[in-house]
């Protein structure tokens, strides 16, 4: 079972589909290295052991009667507790609902189609609010790492999930970076989609042009995966997305000759990032020129988009604390935070997202024209993953110019609404994970597979923590 215990998304279910490993076994493994891993890190809030094993032994019914055999078979998988699943609470990582979902999300009830089992939802603060993953209910979340750190969030959970080993992928959701931070602090793959993308079901948005879900995962294969399985919309989705090559395709054709752009210049003021963070994008960049691009620095001439994020945050805070059963059980902060937020209205929403739309534009300035790029490459993040502790005694003000360092290449592209994937690029001196972040063209999410792909192959990172050697 060694090989199983290692194995991504796409190795579980070549094994599990070709009667090497029943998906039983594989979902009894997960929870056993959870059982054994997550002690000292708290990735996992709710554990789903009898309806994980009872849907396992049903895909191997399945299987042995010759029925159909999805892409994600028998892989065991964890989701964010953001996420609707049918018979846990939404508990959008605090006290304030009770009463169990009574069915899937949309994204969720997709990867049982395609075959995943379910076995656990994760850690997240408060309704995603901050890139730490800590909160008063569920406590501090810690990096598989170096304990001591952070694993960033919103989707920390998760990523420390899949980055120890527990479980070969699990579901986030991204707001303003929650799929990309987590993924650069744990050393994962993680792609925000093109907005539209992926379903909100059963919420018409999240956070209205901000949010959108999708996997965390230690290769950039697994990733496609699962996108393939859960990519598209249903009735009622505020926002759709274009192109329809298949994911999993462009992860294994070569990206061609590309025209990359890079830039170490953040978009957030008064930031200024990590020296190791600068080296990995001259070194990215350098391997990229190595491989045949035509790779040079360049000035994005970003937007500001602080007039069209911030409105949308709050927002996106006060319609979720709006919907909750038990709204005094919020905590204190995310009730400061709530307050802050009245002066949104619907009319300053209705602004917020025509700026965004202005913000799109000038932001895809830098892909347009004879001087545009076809991507570019950027940090992931500005920091090093600090210290864990970062909400601790701090209100929404204080938390949020914490969250500054984090968001500062990330938030810009959820404004945008343009794919956008951090990249693992080895260790640093300090034990812990390096990343790079690449963003693509509106809809041009293949390119980023097929691009990170090829960098994945150049450059081969360690996958499991604790087992870099």
């Amino acid at each position: 079972m060694t090989d199983l215990a290692h194995a991504g998304v796409a190795e579980t279910a070549r094994l599990v589909a070709g009667g090497e490993v029943s998906a039983r076994g594989a979902v009894e493994l997960a929870l056993a290295r959870i059982a054994e891993r997550d002690r000292g890190l708290n990735a996992i809030s709710q554990l789903m052991v009898d309806a994980a094993i009872a849907e396992a032994q049903a895909r191997d019914e399945a299987l042995a009667a010759g029925g159909p055999v999805g892409p994600l078979h028998g892989v065991p998988l964890v989701i964010k507790e953001e996420i609707d699943v049918a018979g846990t609470v939404t508990t959008f990582g605090g006290e304030a609902n009770s009463t169990p979902a009574a069915a899937d999300a949309e994204v969720v009830r997709r990867l049982r189609v395609a075959g995943a089992v379910i076995v656990a939802k994760t850690t997240m603060p408060e309704f995603g609010a901050f890139p730490f993953t800590e909160s008063a209910s569920r406590g501090v979340t810690r990096n598989p790492w170096d304990r001591g750190r952070t694993p960033g969030g919103s989707s920390g959970g998760t990523a420390v999930a899949v980055s120890a080993g527990m479980v070969p992928a699990g579901m986030g959701g991204d707001g303003g970076g929650s799929i990309r931070i987590p993924s650069a602090s744990c050393g994962l793959f993680g792609l925000k989609p093109q907005r539209g993308r992926v379903t909100t079901a059963p919420h018409p948005h999240l956070w209205w042009a901000l949010g959108t879900a999708g996997p965390l995962t230690r290769s950039v294969l697994d990733s496609a995966l699962v996108y393939d399985a859960i990519r598209g919309n249903v009735d009622g989705d505020l926002y759709t997305a274009g192109g329809d090559e298949p994911f999993v395709a462009a992860a294994g054709r070569e990206p061609g000759r590309l025209r990359i752009g890079w830039s170490v210049k953040p978009v957030s003021l008064g930031v200024r990032p990590d020296p190791v963070h600068v080296r990995a994008v001259q070194d990215t960049a350098r391997l990229l020129a190595d491989l045949g691009h035509d790779v040079r620095e360049i000035d994005p001439r970003y937007p500001d988009p602080t007039a069209a994020f911030v409105p949308q945050f709050f927002a996106g805070i006060r319609a979720e604390a709006d919907q909750v059963e038990h709204f005094e059980r919020l905590e204190r902060r995310t009730r400061e935070t709530y307050r802050l937020g009245s002066w949104v209205t619907q009319k300053v929403i209705d602004g917020a997202l025509r700026r965004s739309e202005q913000v799109s534009a000038k932001a895809n300035r830098v892909f347009d024209g004879p001087d545009g790029v076809d991507v570019l490459l950027t940090p992931a993040i500005a920091h090093r993953p600090p210290r864990v502790g970062r909400l601790d005694g701090v209100g929404t003000v204080r938390a949020s110019l914490r969250a500054m360092p984090s968001i500062a290449y990330a938030a810009l592209w959820n404004v945008a609404g343009n794919p956008a994937a951090s990249l693992p690029c080895g260790l640093a001196a300090d034990g812990l994970p390096v990343a790079v972040q690449l963003v693509g063209r509106t809809d041009d999410e293949a390119t980023l597979f097929s691009l990170s792909a090829q960098l994945e192959a150049a450059r081969p990172w360690p996958l499991v923590a604790g087992d870099a050697s």
